[in-house]
């Protein structure tokens, strides 16, 4: 058993996300969206790496050596799975390892919107789940994975880093490649995937130019490409796409986004009432024909509008979806208002009122009033 494998079993048997390792603080664990630390010393710059070369294959070993990240999945003889990222930082190394349950959830466990599981029987186009690290896309994208390969008869490629879900193939064949064991790059693994018979590519993420022009071009030939951007809405998903590639392929871009792009789901994880957990809060885009024409016209900033308009289509804003789970008590005032954005709205539902701005009572200082119009 790898001394590591101690503070992970902690770590699972607490319910925690994550377990965060660092020199010159003791371990940490992710509680419910808060870190805790737990009772143990600092650690030390040689303690610590013990802790992480065990786990180590050669060539990861070389990796770290040469000053390089590491992203890997490991299994601990407890059983548990996680996914890793290995750093240096100024103090000395640090490590995250992020839990991955055994069992893949299930759409409705995760209590997503209906739209979601309905975006499962398109056959063509591209589908993004967007948000900040550690929202919860990978998971959405496994459970929806995961409903496919119950409900119909595809071949699934999913290209991960790491693999963090493992599927065991049911209706459909899942075959999950890995970044840096199986291949070289997304890029190179979307090229490949599609001269594999694919019915389903999951791209990890659209992380740069080649990628997303590759995804881009599956979902143009015949297939339902799933993907993942770190975006906080859909219009900023939108946008990077378009700022992403170069200015000569704008046009084409518009054109793939407006014909397409099939969804965008935008999540947040938001503490429930209980304080017991966090549900995902999703913002939803539905491709319509007028969002379409705001795309190819550069119109984005007016998406949110047809978003508003489009709740029979299955679509909401984020504030929405955070006001509906609000006044139906399923989670935590104070943390929908902290992930909203029109926060007034939100106000009177908090009960920290440290959070809500300071109103100025004193009222500005004869030097600091400002001159009218008429007098300037």
């Amino acid at each position: 058993m790898a001394r590591i494998d101690a503070f992970l079993k902690l770590g699972t048997q607490q319910g925690c996300s994550d377990v965060h390792l660092a020199v010159g603080v003791p371990p940490m664990l992710r509680m419910h969206g808060d870190l805790l630390p737990i009772k143990f010393r600092d650690l030390r710059q040689g303690e610590l790496e013990g802790y992480i070369t065990e786990i180590l294959t050669r060539s990861q070993v070389d990796v770290l050596t040469k000053g390089n990240d590491l992203d890997f999945s490991y299994v601990s003889s407890e059983g548990g799975r996680f996914r890793v990222n290995v750093f240096r930082k100024e103090t000395g190394m640090g490590a995250t390892f992020r839990s991955i349950p055994q069992e893949v959830p299930t759409l409705e466990k995760l209590a997503l919107p209906p739209i979601v599981t309905k975006l499962c029987d398109f056959h063509q186009g591209m589908i993004l789940v967007t948000g900040s690290t550690g929202t919860g896309k990978s998971t959405t994208l496994a459970a929806m994975i995961d409903h496919l390969n119950q409900t119909r008869r595809l071949n699934i490629i999913s290209l991960e880093d790491p693999i963090e879900f493992v599927h065991r193939s049911k209706n459909s064949q899942v075959i999950q490649r890995e970044l840096g064991t199986h291949i070289p790059s997304f890029a190179e693994g979307v090229r490949a995937a599609m001269r594999e018979d694919p019915d389903v590519i999951l791209v990890g993420e659209l992380r740069d130019a080649e990628t997303i022009t590759m995804a881009m071009t599956a979902a143009e030939t015949g297939h339902l490409v799933l993907g993942t951007l770190h975006t906080t809405s859909a219009v900023k998903t939108i946008d990077r796409i378009i700022d992403a590639l170069p200015v000569e392929e704008r046009e084409q871009t518009k054109s793939f986004l407006a014909q397409s792009l099939l969804a965008v789901v935008t999540q947040v994880l938001v503490k429930t009432i209980d304080g017991r957990g966090r549900k995902a809060i999703c913002e939803v885009l539905m491709m319509t024909k007028a969002i379409a024409k705001l795309i190819q016209t550069e119109q984005s900033h007016q998406i949110p509008t047809q978003m508003q308009m489009g709740r029979d289509l299955g679509m909401s804003l984020l504030d929405q979806s955070l006001f509906a789970a609000l006044t139906a008590r399923e989670i935590d005032p104070d943390d929908a208002y902290v992930y909203a954005s029109e926060k007034k709205g939100f106000q009177k539902y908090v009960t920290d009122t440290s959070m809500l701005p300071k109103a100025d009572l004193t009222g500005p200082s004869p030097a600091q009033k400002p001159t009218s119009p008429a007098s300037a």
